[in-house]
C-alpha cells in the first residue's frame, strides 16, 4: 500500500507568516512542497488570535516581509502597530500575489509524522484520513499557537460564553448589556481589557499577576510617513539582520547606575513619551543585567501607574513586582491604567482574592460570587514546544518528540534536534524566537533551511541529522547566556513557567539575531558543521536517488 502514497520533497505544517514564507522560498528554488492548516484561511497566529484589540507590538516597517521590494511598496499599512484583521489582509495579499494557496490544504491537521528510516522519509498523516511522504519535514507552526486552559475547577458547568483569546471565534460576539470578566493580564489581556472597557455593562479583570504596561502611542499613517519608509526600507532591513532584536535599533552600553538622577529621568520620561516595545530597554546597557539599574526603570514606571490610577488602593494592586522588569514580555496600551478610573470596570488580585471555582453564575472568589455573563481566557500558550508535542511526531526507532523533550527541548540551533533527521524546526527552541523579530528570524531560518536543502540535493544527500553532543553543547550555551541577565529572575513562558509540569528551562537564545545569523552561516559555510550529512545509498531508494540527481527535486514516485 505504501507505493500508492505520493512523495514530495517537502510538508509545511502552517499557513501563517512562517509558512507562507516556507512554501514560497522552497517552491522558488525547486522543489515540490504541500502545506497543511489547520483553519480554514491565512493567517496563522493571527488567524486564531484575533480577538478584540488584538494588534502587533512591532512597528508595520519591521513586523512584515523584507524578501520583495515590490511587495513593500505597493502594501499600505494604516496604522503604526496593524491589527489582527490587518495583518490576515496582508497575509492573504501575499499568499495570493506570489500563488501560495494552491500548495496548501485548509481544514486539516497533521495528526502524526514518522520518519521511514529504510526510505529516509516523513510519513504524514492528516486529519481527513489521508497520508503523504516528504523528504523534509518543516513545521512552521509559530510559537504562540496552543492556548493554555486555565487550572480553575468548574471551567465546564459556567453557562454564559466562554472564549480563548488564542481560538477566538470567526463571528465576533457582541458585547453591550453583558457583564464579562477576564482572566489573565498579559499582552492578550491587556489588549482585551483597554478594548471591551466602556463596551460592555460591566468589566471585571481577574488580575494573576500585576505587569508592566507602557504607552503604545499608536498612531494612523499619513502618506508622507508611508514614503519615508519606503525610502528607508533597504537601510532599515540591513540594519535590522544585524541587531540583537532584529529591528533597526542598536543597544546602548552606558550604566544607569552611572548616569545622575536627572539623567535618567530625563531619558525615562522620553522613553514613555515616545514609548515603543524596546523603548526602556535602550535607555541604557545594564536595565536587563543589573538589579539596581533595572530597579530605577521598574519604580518610574510604578510611580506613573500611581498618578493615573485615582484610587490609591486600585493603583497598589496593579503595580508590578516579583521581576525585574523586561523579563516578562512588556505590554503596549495608551489607556490600560485608565481603564480601572472607571465605573464599569473592576479589578480582582487573585493574589489577595483567589479563585475558588467557575460556577454556572460567574466565578466564586475568596470573598463570593461575582455574576457573569461571559468568560474571557486570557491564559496564555504552551509556547515554543507545544505546537510541536502536540502532534505525534516519531523519529528514528520510533522515539516520540514529546518524550525526547520530555525534561526539557533540546536543539541544535533550534534548527534540528538529534534522532529526527530531515525535521526543521522554523524558530524553534534555541532559537531568538520570541526574543526578536519573528519576521525577521522567520525569514532568516527558512532562508538556511532552503540552502540547506538545495546543498543535500546538489550533493547527493539523502539524510540530514545532529547528534546529542551538539545539541546539549548549544542548549548549555543557550542557558549561560541567559545567566548573565536578569531574565533567569522570572517566571515567564519563555521558560515553560505558565505550564504546569513543564520542564523549566529557558528556550529562546538570548545571544542576538545578529550574532546567531553569523553563527548560522558559518556552520553552513563550514559544510554544516555539527550536522550528520548521509548520502543516498544507490541501492533500495528510488526516491532518494531521484532526488539526489544534480539539480532536480525528488518530486512525485
Amino acid at each position: 500500500m505504501s507505493q500508492d502514497i505520493k512523495t514530495v520533497d517537502a510538508i509545511v505544517i502552517g499557513a501563517g507568516f512562517a509558512g507562507l514564507y516556507a512554501i514560497k522560498h522552497i517552491r522558488d528554488a525547486g522543489f515540490t512542497v504541500q502545506a497543511f492548516e489547520a483553519g480554514d484561511g491565512i493567517g496563522g497566529t493571527w488567524y486564531w488570535n484575533h480577538y478584540p484589540g488584538a494588534r502587533v507590538d512591532l512597528e508595520c516597517w519591521d513586523y512584515s516581509y523584507s524578501f520583495s521590494p515590490e511587495l513593500q511598496d505597493e502594501w499600505e499599512w494604516s496604522h503604526r502597530y496593524p491589527t489582527a484583521q490587518e495583518l490576515m489582509a496582508y497575509l492573504e495579499h501575499v499568499a495570493d500575489r506570489f500563488k501560495l494557496r494552491e500548495k496548501i490544504q485548509f481544514n486539516t491537521r497533521v495528526d502524526s509524522a514518522e520518519f521511514i528510516e529504510s526510505e529516509n522519509l516523513w510519513l504524514a498523516r492528516t486529519s481527513d484520513g489521508k497520508a503523504l511522504k516528504a523528504r523534509f519535514l518543516v513545521p512552521a507552526t509559530g510559537g504562540l499557537s496552543v492556548p493554555k486552559p486555565p487550572e480553575i475547577p468548574g471551567i465546564e458547568t459556567f453557562k454564559g460564553e466562554a472564549y480563548h483569546t488564542g481560538r477566538w471565534p470567526r463571528k465576533e460576539p457582541t458585547y453591550e448589556g453583558k457583564r464579562i470578566g477576564v482572566i489573565g493580564t498579559g499582552s492578550s489581556g491587556v489588549q482585551v481589557i483597554h478594548t471591551l472597557a466602556g463596551k460592555c455593562k460591566h468589566l471585571t479583570v481577574f488580575q494573576r499577576t500585576a505587569v508592566f504596561v507602557v504607552p503604545a502611542k499608536n498612531y494612523p499613517l499619513t502618506p508622507e510617513m508611508r514614503q519615508r519608509a519606503r525610502a528607508t526600507y533597504a537601510e532599515r532591513r540591513a540594519l535590522s539582520r544585524i541587531t540583537r532584536f532584529g529591528i533597526p535599533a542598536a543597544m546602548p552600553n552606558d550604566s544607569a547606575l552611572e548616569a545622575t538622577p536627572e539623567e535618567r529621568q530625563a531619558k525615562f520620561e522620553n522613553a514613555w513619551i515616545n514609548s515603543q516595545l524596546l523603548g526602556f530597554r535602550q535607555c541604557f546597557g545594564d536595565i536587563l543585567s543589573d538589579g539596581k539599574a533595572n530597579d530605577l526603570v521598574a519604580e518610574f514606571i510604578r510611580d506613573k501607574i500611581r498618578t493615573i490610577v485615582k484610587n490609591p488602593e486600585t493603583a497598589k494592586k496593579l503595580l508590578p513586582y516579583g521581576f525585574p522588569f523586561g523579563t516578562k514580555r512588556p505590554c503596549l496600551s495608551d489607556n490600560y491604567y485608565d481603564v480601572f478610573n472607571r465605573d464599569d470596570v473592576s479589578l480582582v488580585d487573585l493574589k489577595s482574592t483567589p479563585i475558588v471555582r467557575i460556577v454556572p453564575d460567574g466565578i466564586e472568589t475568596t470573598e463570593g460570587l461575582i455574576e457573569l455573563d461571559m468568560l474571557i481566557y486570557a491564559t496564555g500558550y504552551d509556547a515554543l514546544t507545544g505546537a510541536l508535542t502536540h502532534i505525534d511526531v516519531r523519529g528514528i526507532g520510533g522515539q516520540r518528540l514529546s518524550d525526547k523533550w520530555e525534561d526539557g527541548a533540546k536543539t541544535y540551533l533550534g534548527l534540528m534536534t538529534a534522532g529526527f533527521p530531515n525535521l526543521f524546526t522554523v524558530t524553534g527552541p534555541g532559537s531568538p524566537g520570541p526574543l526578536a523579530n519573528m519576521s525577521m528570524s522567520i525569514e532568516q531560518h527558512v532562508d538556511w533551511i532552503t540552502d540547506c536543502m538545495a546543498y543535500l540535493r546538489n550533493h547527493g544527500i539523502v539524510r540530514i541529522d545532529t547528534e546529542p553532543a551538539q545539541e546539549n553543547a548549544w542548549m548549555d550555551h543557550v542557558q549561560e547566556v541567559v545567566s548573565r541577565t536578569l531574565y533567569e529572575k522570572a517566571n515567564s513562558w519563555y521558560r515553560g513557567a505558565n505550564v504546569p509540569g513543564k520542564p523549566q528551562i529557558f528556550l529562546p537564545y538570548l545571544g542576538g539575531h545578529g550574532n546567531y545569523r553569523n553563527k548560522c552561516d558559518e556552520v553552513a559555510a563550514m559544510g554544516y558543521q555539527g550536522f550528520v550529512l548521509t548520502r543516498a545509498s544507490g541501492t533500495g531508494d528510488a526516491a532518494a536517488s531521484r532526488f539526489a540527481e544534480a539539480g532536480l527535486a525528488g518530486g512525485s514516485v
